[in-house]
């Protein structure tokens, strides 16, 4: 294990937040778009995306060290997609929008600020605190070096 080993977990973390915090923004952007993609001539409205994330190294090596019982060697995680929500779309009653269909039903994103601002919430969060272990790791190899002066 290297000395840097938790400051490489901690800034892994912080990427992975970061998108995830991306992708939450752009959602948020596009929450009354309704031509999000053109599919087969048609348009659809825009569908919320959401990050995959799996751990950073789950090669076979990992997997021997969990089986023999000494400490498994990740190094934290790695973004492995950005895949769309599958719920419907909501459907609003609004005969003068310009995409409504024959009964003025129009179709609109399965966005929900709500659920949004939670993963938000959670995303910011979990960003702070890998900033605060990055810093402790830093004042925990600076006191380090003072040791060897």
């Amino acid at each position: 294990m290297s000395i840097f080993h938790s400051i490489n977990t901690s800034a892994s973390a912080l990427t992975a937040q970061r998108v995830r915090m991306d992708v939450i923004s752009s959602n948020m952007a596009n929450m009354d778009t309704t031509r999000g993609k053109l599919i087969e001539g048609e348009w659809q409205p825009y569908r919320r995306k959401m990050v995959v994330t799996e751990p950073k190294n789950n090669q076979f090596s990992s997997f021997l060290n969990k089986a023999i019982g000494s400490s498994p060697n990740t190094t934290g995680v790695k973004v492995t997609g950005i895949v769309e929500d599958e719920t419907p779309f909501e459907l609003i009653y609004d005969p003068e929008h310009p995409d409504a269909d024959e009964e003025g039903y129009v179709s609109m994103p399965n966005v929900d600020p709500l659920k949004e601002m939670v993963d938000l919430i959670s995303s910011t969060r979990s960003y702070e605190a890998n900033v605060t272990v990055l810093n402790a790791t830093k004042g925990m190899l600076m006191k380090a070096l003072e040791i060897g002066k």
